[in-house]
């Protein structure tokens, strides 16, 4: 078949990936001047499949409304009265409760652990470089209640298997010997040693080379207008470039999807989430840390990626703005350095914002459309990267006509069909 992919971030070149394996005729397309240039630029860089979570959690929308008062609150989010936003808030809060939480989170977790098995083989077979560090990941907790929090994630991890490790404080450090210095209270930790870390830019880079020599054709700076349709079949797009035919069209365009998806009838509930990030180079790497440590207080990601740090955090729900705040930044490198003071270059910071695609509930979603010829791999949230070869290889099992190797539950657009966001 001749397929048309819709994106060159992480999802959509591991889509690529998985059609051009199967021996399709793949094309992709993407409005920049090379893949993952936006919300796969600059990310935190885990692969941590363990602790992965909606954002929706009880608590959340106190928590989210006493840090509206806070001048570095970690969440913040606009007044502006945005239908859009208000739309997927009423649908989020609906989400923040017990139950909810653990459901959504099971889903996660299920395309979370089958996605970083799919990206090892990927890597096994591709030979593709990106700063892959399998050390594991360290979540730090700096209250009691946060420990709690610890241990209500800690019983979902056991109710799934997964190898995990309860610690204290002596015990975090002993993981983490980086943070020996910390001048942060360390009240415990979980140790997720079957996690990872990663450079998805690198990645994304590496694989747009490699799929090119596999025969896979690359429309960068081309903008989709519009998709095609034939009755009640997508045929293509119209793009900057002109027409574009094909039997099939999988989108992996993040938060660019809900408008290209509306003429259709079709309200996807996706919302960007702006969060920052900084670059800092490792002048001394045994007083930098090894493993991916995220400092669960302040809702920041630190990962080692080569001889460099990335850090990233933070949650705004100010549309799509991009716009780079200093006293973001600032944030960033106080939470690092207060976690680790030495080893690190905090004068030469590069600052980045980018825009999570999230769904109000927290999981993908995944699949047909409602329009045949037309697939969704959408919806990642903070999760992209952890999730993007096990999502794709889901999509490329659907479009293939076969049954994917982990169960759809709650991963499709059928969730939201109940609630009529999408147009019979």
């Amino acid at each position: 078949m001749k397929i048309l992919v819709l994106g060159a971030g992480v999802v959509g070149i591991s889509t690529a990936y998985y059609l051009a394996r199967e021996g399709h005729d793949v094309e992709v397309v993407e409005r920049h001047s090379g893949a993952a240039m936006e919300t796969s630029f600059g990310n935190a860089g885990g692969l941590c499949p363990s602790f992965a979570a909606p954002w929706a959690a009880p608590g959340m929308p106190i928590k989210v409304l006493r840090m509206a008062f806070q001048a570095d609150a970690p969440v913040r989010f606009s007044l502006w009265p945005e239908v859009a936003r208000l739309r997927w808030t009423y649908q989020w809060l609906k989400e923040c409760n017990a139950s909810r939480f653990r459901v959504n989170k099971l889903r996660m977790q299920r395309v979370a652990h089958y996605s970083l098995a799919c990206l090892r083989e990927l890597t096994a077979e591709t030979g593709v470089a990106f700063d892959f560090h399998a050390g594991g990941v360290l979540q730090l907790f700096q209250t009691g209640a946060e420990c709690r929090y610890g241990d209500i994630a800690a019983s979902a991890l056991k109710e799934l298997g997964i190898h995990h490790n309860v610690l204290d404080r002596h015990g975090a450090i002993a993981v983490e010997p980086a943070l020996r210095d910390a001048t942060i209270n360390i009240e415990g930790a979980l140790h997720l040693p079957s996690d990872a870390s990663g450079d998805s830019h690198a990645f994304c880079q590496a694989m747009t080379a490699w799929l090119q020599n596999q025969g896979v054709r690359f429309r960068f700076g081309t903008g989709v207008r519009c998709l095609l349709r034939e009755g009640g079949r997508i045929v293509g797009v119209d793009t900057s470039a002109g027409v574009l035919k094909a039997d099939a069209t999988v989108v992996a365009m993040g938060n660019q999807a809900p408008a290209l998806f509306a003429p259709l009838g079709i309200k996807l509930p996706v919302y960007p989430l702006k969060g920052f990030s900084i670059t800092l180079p490792v002048t001394n790497g045994e007083q930098a840390p090894n493993m991916s440590v995220m400092d669960e207080h302040n809702k920041v990601m630190v990962s080692r990626l080569g001889n460099r740090i990335r850090a990233a955090g933070m949650a705004e729900l100010v549309g799509h703005d991009l716009s780079l705040d200093p006293g973001r930044k600032a944030v960033l490198v106080r939470a690092v350095r207060r976690m680790f003071p030495h080893g690190i270059d905090y004068e030469n910071a590069q600052f980045w914002a980018g825009l999570r695609p999230m769904t109000p509930d927290g999981p993908p979603i995944l699949g047909r459309s409602g329009w045949d010829g037309l697939f969704l791999n959408s919806g990642h949230g903070s999760n992209g990267w952890t999730q993007a070869c096990g999502t794709s290889r889901v999509v490329t099992d659907i479009v293939c006509g076969r049954r994917p190797e982990i169960d759809l539950e709650g991963l499709t657009i059928d969730r939201f069909r109940k609630q009529r966001i999408v147009s019979p």
